[in-house]
């Protein structure tokens, strides 16, 4: 279990909020280190690995004239993604992850492409343009490493938007529950 789906898990916690993750290249890589942290059940709501690009449309409602276009490795589909998990496993807050680990590029993108999505209640809000946010990486490495940097990256999207979220009562929530230190 990595440190970041510790204090992933612990803010979601204090939040009362959930997660579902939607993967592609990363297989379950992201669910897989999520579900490692004890808890993770009060905040994890499940996961939808669509390796195949059909699944992203028939699964995870991404728009099939977008898939057929731009294939699957491409920002607006990380997005619809991170929408689509988000609404499908009824979860306050929506992963995913969509690229190229290699070996062969893939939809006309070279290996390291890819693309992390996270959508949440900042969507939901009066005057939202909504669409989530979506980060492009330009990754170096092995199939392997590219994979678990992936990881990394799309746990370290979610942590800095729900650090924007910050409402402020988190730390003294925590602090409640753990006897004031």
């Amino acid at each position: 279990m990595s440190e970041q789906a510790t204090e992933l898990v612990r803010l979601l916690t204090v939040r009362g909020e959930t997660l579902a993750v939607a993967e592609s290249l990363t297989g379950g890589l992201v669910a897989a280190d999520i579900t490692s942290v004890p808890g993770a059940s009060k905040v994890f709501r499940g996961s939808v690995t669509a390796y195949a690009t059909e699944l992203k449309h028939e699964l995870l409602g991404v728009d099939a004239t977008l898939l057929a276009r731009q294939g699957a490795v491409d920002p607006q589909v990380a997005g619809q993604m991170a929408a689509g998990v988000r609404k499908a496993l009824g979860a306050d807050w929506g992963i995913a992850t969509t690229g190229v680990a290699g070996p062969e590029p893939q939809d006309g993108q070279p290996v390291g492409t890819v693309f992390a999505a996270v959508d949440g209640p900042f969507t939901d809000r009066p005057g939202s343009a909504g669409g989530g946010k979506v980060e492009a990486l330009r990754l170096n490495g092995s199939r392997a490493e590219i994979r678990m940097e992936s990881v990394r990256s799309v746990l370290a999207l979610l942590l800095e938007q729900l650090a924007g979220e910050h409402t402020g009562n988190e730390r003294a929530q925590d602090t409640e529950r753990n006897g004031g230190f």
